[in-house]
């Protein structure tokens, strides 16, 4: 069956990505000749991790997102901070549940022990959300490589660049478009909540104080909406979790009955419900992001949304990214920067 999907949906991207450090660019490829089993390495490695804990593998392809809106995907997402307070993106709220750092260093150990100081942390996270996205039966895409790593990390960006839960579809399309992504690529790449699970933090406001008057989303179909209030009480004053950041251990499925396969599932749960988060029922608000969750939940066959996946998640891999002789490569990826 991956082999069918991986013929139907493969994409073979054009080397388009310049910077400006001279004619430096991505490429699919790039570790041809330098280390010419890194992708193998990478895939073995995922299929390993995912054998082990299926659980990683949404989180690895949050990651890869994650590191592209803060600074670009240049693997800052893996740096650590010795300071109080903890100021590294990593520490940030929206990171703090994070899962994936000792998969992503597992990876670079093999690899640097094949090739050291040739594959950099930015371009294993991005080949490991493509292998997660492949190992929960999705499509396979080939991925642009040469990016290097960046050595400053600042929690507050993540605040900054990274669209809340909460959103609008105005504050979701304004965060993207920063990035140079359209309309189209929101509607594409939010398909990557077909996989994984939430906290209930993100959706308390949605259920019991949507505008302040103690009230529910009414975007929200009623029977999905009390399915969450069940396993989301309204938290107690002063309740926290181990954490220290409210989100507790009840973890809530992003689609329903197909929380670890990625397929087509998500689009029509965000139109018969609303989705989990209001930043997923916005996609209804917006003519565009409407017209394409309808035509993705209405469709017989996932290849055309396999294609538009691929090549969103390629455009995303492109942000910001350091090239020729900006960044470095490094022999371990969450090293302290103070």
């Amino acid at each position: 069956m991956w082999s069918e999907r991986l013929v139907a949906a493969a994409v073979v991207v054009a080397v388009t990505a310049l910077a400006s450090s001279g004619e430096a660019a991505l490429q699919v490829g790039f570790y041809r000749d330098t280390c010419p089993l890194a992708e193998d390495v990478v895939l073995e490695e995922m299929k390993l991790i995912v054998m082990e804990d299926a659980t990683v593998a949404p989180s690895l392809l949050r990651m890869h997102y994650h590191d592209c809106f803060v600074q670009g995907c240049d693997g800052s997402i893996m740096l650590r901070s010795r300071k109080k307070g903890k100021k590294a993106e990593r520490d940030a709220l929206p990171n703090r549940s994070m899962r994936g750092f000792d998969a992503i260093e597992r990876i670079k150990a093999r690899l640097e022990a094949l090739c050291p100081l040739t594959v950099s942390c930015a371009d294993i996270i991005a080949m490991a959300a493509r292998d997660a996205v492949y190992l929960s039966h999705g499509p396979w895409y080939d991925v642009e490589t040469g990016r290097r790593d960046g050595n400053v990390t600042v929690a507050e960006y993540v605040d900054n660049d990274l669209p809340p839960p909460d959103s609008n579809i105005v504050d979701v399309k304004t965060f993207f478009s920063v990035k140079s992504l359209n309309s189209k690529d929101i509607a594409v790449l939010f398909g990557c909540h077909s996989i994984g699970t939430s906290h209930c933090g993100p959706i308390q406001k949605r259920l019991y104080n949507f505008t302040g008057n103690m009230d529910q989303d009414p975007s929200l179909k009623p029977s999905y909406a009390a399915e969450l209030r069940k396993l989301c009480p309204p938290p107690r004053p002063g309740e926290e979790d181990e954490d220290g950041d409210g989100e507790g251990k009840t973890k809530v499925p992003l689609d329903p009955g197909s929380n670890y396969t990625f397929d087509l599932s998500y689009y029509r749960h965000v139109l018969a419900t609303g989705g989990l988060f209001q930043s997923d029922g916005s996609l209804l608000d917006d003519p565009v992001t409407r017209g394409y969750v309808e035509k993705v939940a209405n469709a017989s066959s996932p290849d055309e949304y396999y294609a538009d996946f691929a090549a969103a998640m390629v455009k995303m891999g492109r942000t910001d990214v350091l090239l020729g002789d900006l960044g470095e490569i490094r022999p371990t990826c969450g090293i302290f920067v103070d």
